[in-house]
């Protein structure tokens, strides 16, 4: 039995390995010709020191100098001793390019283009070598818009054992993409993208989650929701989902769905728009206070523009309050930028 290994480095390439239960992180990454950060290979020197951010493993044996105590229970872990004990996902301390390896390239083909609202376009593609395509729920790729040489980025909204791969556009006036897929998209082109990338990914769910979302950072949430509808779930989970007018909500039955097969589900969400219909008024941070944060004791995922990111950042601030975990992902929505 092999369990899948993530590695996730810091220019936010992540590759995926085999490795087999007595066989180190170190090993079966250089088998796979990715050249992590090695030295002794006898947990001495403390060179591959990583953090596994997800997963069980025996941590093998090593000396203080390489890896203390106390560094050991922050979840810090030396790759050329450790063996794993479940999938893991680890953040290693180089760059792909040092590691000598890249984001994967694949070649799909648009299978459905619908259109969710005015303000934003679902995109379903059919992947070739569809079995080599891992990523984290969370993370993107950057797709090449078809003729044209420009990428943009875009997170998968569906989840890693999906066989489709589906992403959430935003239009915007100008933009590449938007102009795409307004006027010459049809199913049946052919899209090239690169990746998975991103250090914005579902950790191991150890205590309740808070996942926040505005417009369509709703998308990477979306593939959360998708992975925990597949796994045990032992903690609750909260979604709150917040957009400027009535139109742009989205996928507000795929989140009644999730609320039936993900115990301890639940969502709410908010429209900025005073003549809204919707219950809730305003902004996403109208929603969030110290019980839906569990007084710290949870794990935030927020994704959304860099006004809303910042707004929620400093509103939890201000209630004093410090998560255990804080992942965030800011997206650019200006004309011709990004999503």
């Amino acid at each position: 039995m092999a369990f899948q290994i993530a590695l996730s480095f810091e220019d936010g390439i992540t590759r995926f390995i085999d490795c087999g239960p007595d066989e180190t992180v170190a090993d079966a990454s250089y088998k796979a010709r990715i050249n992590i950060p090695l030295d002794c290979r006898d947990g001495a020197c403390g060179t591959c020191k990583s953090v596994c951010e997800s997963g069980s493993y025996d941590g093998g044996d090593y000396i203080d100098e390489a890896l203390t105590e106390d560094e050991a229970a922050r979840g810090l872990c030396l790759p050329c001793q450790m063996t794993p004990q479940s999938d893991l996902v680890l953040s290693i301390p180089s760059t792909s390019a040092a590691a000598k390896t890249a984001a994967g390239t694949f070649t799909a083909t648009v299978t459905a283009i619908e259109r969710h609202s005015p303000s934003t376009v679902g995109l379903t593609l059919e992947v070739e070598r569809r079995e080599a395509l891992d990523f984290l729920p969370g993370q993107y790729v950057n797709v090449t818009v078809p003729g044209t040489d420009q990428a943009r980025s875009y997170s998968f909204s569906s989840g890693p054992h999906q066989q489709q791969a589906s992403f959430l556009v935003r239009i915007t006036d100008g933009g590449v993409m938007s102009g795409y897929l307004a006027d010459r998209a049809q199913v049946g082109d052919l899209v090239e993208f690169t990746g998975p990338m991103g250090t914005f990914y579902l950790r191991e769910l150890a205590r309740p989650a808070l996942l926040l979302a505005g417009g369509t950072g709703l998308a990477p949430l979306l593939s959360m929701l998708e992975r925990l509808a597949q796994t045990p779930v032992a903690h609750p989970v909260h979604l709150i989902y917040g957009v400027t007018t009535d139109q742009d909500l989205v996928h507000l039955d795929t989140l009644e769905d999730y609320t039936e097969v993900i115990p301890g589900f639940t969502f709410d969400h908010c429209v900025a728009d005073e003549s809204s219909q919707a219950r809730n008024k305003g902004y996403v941070t109208g929603l969030i206070d110290e019980k839906t944060l569990h007084d710290g004791d949870a794990d935030v995922y927020l994704c959304g523009p860099p006004a809303m990111v910042e707004a929620v950042r400093g509103h939890i601030d201000s209630l004093g309050i410090i998560p255990a975990g804080f992942h965030y992902e800011k997206f650019a929505v200006a004309a011709g930028a990004g999503r």
